[in-house]
């Protein structure tokens, strides 16, 4: 009897012990596509992934996923979006009595499956989208503000202000969490204007592809060009900072430059004085004649001539090599 209670409360102790099913509701559709990262409850969602009731399901800022819930209905979310499945009440095999999701914020597309149309409602911060077999994109900003563009069948917007219904295909109505809301229009770029976000609607100006029954749609209701516009448009330039470079050396000091000092007279060209001859050897004595030519005090006859070959007048020229008054030259050259 102990024994089998104690295997009893082991089998208990191990079942609440063990690992339990990370999200346990039930799975009401699968991921068909997934694109860069997209995550569910129980972390990042790949194809063929379920997704679950009162699951919540986000994109990355590049993120694209696409799902088919049970009844043929498909939802694609784009990027930067979060939704969540809020109520899936079967019907039978091939339909739901009610299927509602709450949008957040992001884009989406919508194409209605098997269900009746009252069964379908999406909720939004600016109101609600009611379905009418219908296909579909809608915006929701960071604001609350909400943007809807038919793509075929019918659909209603429901809010504060009033109800709007959009009947023909590219109408559009844009609701903000205040209760403000446009008229049906078509869709343009100044809707993209006034949602302030140029890929509002990415879907439908091509920024983001979709593939199946959710890419199938050929209507771009005009906004298809918006995206090759921006390609086109030539990106403005961004001015690229300088590298940081090392300061240059600074420059040597000038080298001291010599004090101009007035111009001086030029110095009088002097002439080098004439060397003197070398004096004669004198005559061995002439015992037979007592007298000689007479002498200069240079030891030169008066009867030479210098190097120069002038005469006597060599008598008034000084040492320095200067004339006197009788000369002929003055003082100085």
């Amino acid at each position: 009897m102990f024994r089998f209670c104690g295997a009893v409360a082991a089998g208990v102790f191990v079942a609440l012990s063990g690992p339990m099913p990370a999200f346990s509701a039930e799975p009401v559709g699968q991921a068909t596509l997934i694109r860069t990262e997209v995550s569910g409850e129980t972390g990042p969602l790949v194809v063929r992934s379920p997704v679950h009731r009162d699951e919540r399901i986000k994109t990355s800022s590049s993120g694209l996923g696409q799902f088919i819930f049970k009844d043929g209905t498909k939802l694609a979310v784009g990027a930067g979006s979060t939704v969540v499945i809020d109520k899936f009440v079967y019907d039978d095999s091939a339909s739901v009595k009610r299927l509602s999701i709450k949008a957040a914020k992001g884009t989406f597309r919508w194409i209605s499956g098997n269900s009746a149309s009252s069964a379908y409602s999406i909720v939004t911060p600016a109101g609600t989208i009611g379905v009418r077999g219908t296909a579909f994109d809608f915006y929701v900003g960071p604001n609350g503000t909400t943007a809807i563009v038919l793509l075929s069948g019918a659909a209603s917007f429901c809010g504060p202000g009033g109800c709007r219904q959009l009947r023909q295909q590219c109408d559009c109505v844009v609701a903000t969490r205040g209760g403000r809301m446009t008229d049906p229009s078509k869709v343009d770029r100044r809707t993209l204007q006034t949602l302030s976000n140029p890929r509002a609607l990415p879907f439908l100006s091509g920024d983001q592809q979709l593939s199946g029954v959710l890419g199938g749609i050929r209507t771009s209701c005009g906004l298809a060009s918006l995206r090759q516009d921006r390609q086109d448009r030539p990106q403005p330039q961004r001015q690229q900072q300088p590298a940081p470079q090392a300061p240059a050396p600074a420059p040597p000091p000038p080298a001291p430059q010599p004090t101009p000092q007035a111009p001086q007279a030029p110095e009088p060209q002097q002439q080098p004085p004439d060397t003197p001859d070398p004096p004669d050897k004198p005559d061995k004595p002439d015992h037979h004649h007592h007298h000689h030519h007479d002498r200069d005090h240079h030891g030169r006859d008066h009867d030479d001539r210098d190097h120069r070959g002038r005469g006597g007048d060599d008598d008034d020229r000084d040492r320095g090599g200067r004339y006197g008054s009788g000369g002929g030259r003055s003082g100085n050259y």
